[in-house]
């Protein structure tokens, strides 16, 4: 619910955006503008770097609010969020002068809502409300919700505030589709992996119900008017971003966007058991992007073989369980990028960053991508240890190992 803030906050927050707005304004982003947009056209000439900070929970690193009402927080904790990887790491996020809202819409599967037990920081325990898939009772069309006018309600009332500074826009971040998590969310993992041996019909069933539901719900997204372009500085998820010549500035369709999967539950099926029971849905939901970003934890060596036939792939994690050398000759010439997301427990573990390993580190990625589009993304480091100054450092040795290695 929108609430009217303080004449101060006001003050605050418009000092803000005048402060992004000069940032984005420098010769330094419009070149990671350009540079960001040949990468992901598959025409770049050095690999990309992003620093995920928001989960970083160190005092003094991620900047902290200052507002007090929700609706003024909201508009701070964007726009510092912009800033802060300029600010704090110098790796390629790019500031731009916009502010983007984003459609209200939901798709909750099943129409069961996910009931977990919070354990403290990042861990929780599911409450599983499917225990088997003996009968299809539970798997009940997936419940939807948009709300249009609440959106530009938003965009209003932000707009009203910073509007003449910042070009205040409703935007998409990459569409977000993960099957398996939303079934290990009302199933758990051991439900799931014994549902496919017990009752593989049903589960085939539940799957197909599942990738319809998204399907039905990228249709009446576009029926509604309620898709947005997301290739320029739109999240793509895994850490990286849209920016791209392939898509275009007014989409209508989610054909004309990004879309993002993963399938982090799956990580102990084997590659054939992947092929019958999980692909073939996704690529089903797939298909209605421009282009697709896929993985994330998971080591996607394993089920290549499946992920190869997808035709829109442009991005792959290559995460730290992934045989970084096997994706190398996979990807090699293709028109698909190698993401790779390097081991965060060189920054996240200890004090003091050992410059010497995670060199080694770097140089092993940078000679299995040799011959592909590579990007690096830094993601789910926790915590800096105290050491506030080991990202920036990081960053600037992958730049060094870019600069004497990459050709």
């Amino acid at each position: 619910m929108i609430k009217n803030i303080s004449r101060q906050e006001k003050t605050y927050l418009r000092d803000l955006a005048k402060e992004q707005l000069e940032l984005s304004q420098l010769p330094l982003m419009q070149k990671r503008v350009h540079e960001w947009t040949l990468h992901n056209s598959l025409q770049g000439q050095r690999p990309m770097i992003h620093f995920e900070m928001r989960m970083i929970a160190d005092k003094g690193f991620n900047p902290e609010c200052k507002c007090e009402s929700e609706s003024a927080r909201i508009i701070e904790r964007t726009i510092l969020s912009a800033m802060a990887n300029h600010k704090m790491v110098g790796d390629d996020r790019v500031v731009t002068n916009d502010f983007v809202c984003h459609y209200k819409s939901q798709m909750i599967p099943f129409n069961m809502r996910v009931k977990r037990e919070e354990t403290g920081g990042v861990g929780f325990h599911i409450i599983n409300q499917i225990e088997s898939l003996d009968s299809l009772e539970q798997i009940k069309p997936s419940l939807t919700d948009y709300d249009i006018e609440g959106s530009y309600q938003w965009k209003d009332f932000v707009k009203d505030i910073i509007g003449d500074i910042l070009n205040v826009r409703m935007g998409m971040n990459g569409f977000y589709v993960c099957l398996t998590n939303d079934i290990v969310h009302r199933m758990g993992m051991e439900n799931m992996f014994m549902s496919i041996y017990d009752n593989p019909d049903n589960f085939h069933y539940m799957m197909n119900s599942l990738s319809d539901d998204y399907v039905a719900h990228i249709k009446e997204l576009q029926q509604r008017g309620m898709i947005c372009a997301n290739n320029k500085n739109d999240f793509v998820a895994q850490g990286s971003f849209g920016f791209c010549r392939d898509l275009p500035d007014n989409a209508l369709k989610t054909s004309d966007c990004w879309g993002y999967m993963d399938s982090q539950e799956t990580v102990g099926i084997g590659a054939d058991m992947f092929d019958e029971f999980f692909f073939p849905y996704y690529k089903k939901v797939a298909d209605y992007f421009g282009l697709l970003s896929y993985g994330c934890c998971e080591p996607v060596h394993g089920i290549w073989r499946s992920l190869s036939k997808f035709t829109n792939l442009r991005k792959i994690s290559i995460s730290p369980w992934c045989d970084e050398e096997y994706m190398g000759e996979a990807l090699r010439g293709r028109d698909v990028i190698y993401l790779r997301k390097p081991s965060p427990n060189y920054i996240g573990v200890g004090k003091n960053l050992d410059e010497a390993d995670f060199r080694e580190h770097v140089r092993k990625t940078l000679y299995a991508a040799n011959g592909c589009k590579l990007e690096f993304a830094f993601r789910d480091v926790y915590t800096l240890d105290g050491n506030l100054s080991k990202p920036k450092r990081v960053v600037a040795i992958v730049r060094e190992e870019i600069e004497n290695l990459w050709r």
